[in-house]
């Protein structure tokens, strides 16, 4: 049995758009580098994307919704992969940001507080911390 055997369509599903929605990241500025294909060529393994998916997911990913995950923690997680990408070519450009923002609101992430949360976030991968550490440091801005 594979691992996608455990797993459900919706699971399946929404690891595809998850993957689509850090696709729309680095397709932000029209190309990938080849620092963002290694990265997504990582992820799709981790999110098990198969090359037909990853290949149909690059050539339309705009029309995968971003479906927030539940749990805090799954928010966490994929807020930090997406900060991971745009910091993947070294470059923070305001309009990553942008799109950052508005795809953190989409992970269920309060409008109000995105771009502290976004920018937040982004210092936290700049400074090359792990997921754990990233993830406490966010839950600690609340207290």
């Amino acid at each position: 049995m594979s691992i996608s055997d455990l797993f459900d369509s919706g699971f399946k599903k929404r690891n595809q758009d998850h993957f689509a929605a850090i696709v729309r990241v680095a397709m932000d500025d029209g190309v990938i580098s080849d620092e963002e294909k290694a990265f997504l060529d990582r992820l799709a393994i981790n999110l098990d994307i198969s090359e037909s998916e990853y290949k149909a997911i690059l050539k339309d990913f705009k029309s995968h919704p971003i479906n927030p995950p539940v749990s805090y923690d799954q928010r966490l997680e994929r807020l930090y992969d997406l900060a991971r990408m745009v910091y993947a070519d070294h470059i923070r450009e305001p309009h990553e940001e942008v799109l950052l923002r508005k795809i953190a609101v989409g992970l269920g992430f309060h409008a109000v507080n995105a771009k502290y949360i976004v920018d937040k976030a982004l210092t936290l991968v700049n400074n090359k911390v792990d997921l754990d550490t990233f993830k406490d440091q966010i839950k600690n801005m609340h207290k």
